[in-house]
């Protein structure tokens, strides 16, 4: 028998970084995510009604101290958007703020107009219309 909790949402999501103050800058002062915890072990951005938490990162191994999408767990993550014209500014916004990005593209498997952008640690986000 499976075990499916009647969950609604997702609460948080966690990942790490190694720089809290590159991280800060990168998701309070570019992407605009409103900052809700700032401590020494832990930062708290409110993402949506999502809470999106970042621990400190301490690679085992330093050769691996960046995000890679091809080892098991997480490969990226989407957020929806409402309207193409939102897409290509948030596009836009990115490369004014000097983030490389892909551009307004669309997916071929879901036929969805796009764009994705990496995080300061490498992570991949992507921007999805609905």
């Amino acid at each position: 028998m499976a075990i499916n909790p009647a969950a609604t949402s997702i609460h948080h999501i966690c990942l790490r970084s190694i720089n809290f103050d590159v991280t800060k800058k990168f998701y309070r002062d570019i992407l605009g995510f409103p900052l809700v915890v700032d401590t020494p072990e832990l930062i708290i951005f409110s993402v949506a009604g999502i809470f999106l938490a970042f621990k400190k990162a301490n690679p085992r191994n330093k050769e691996f101290s960046a995000f890679s999408p091809f080892e098991v767990g997480l490969d990226h993550i989407a957020r929806t958007c409402e309207s193409e014209d939102e897409l290509h500014r948030f596009a836009k916004g990115l490369a004014d703020a000097g983030v490389d990005n892909t551009g307004v593209k669309t997916d071929p498997a879901l036929n969805k107009l796009y764009v994705a952008f990496k995080d300061p640690d490498k992570i991949q986000w992507e921007f999805y219309m609905k």
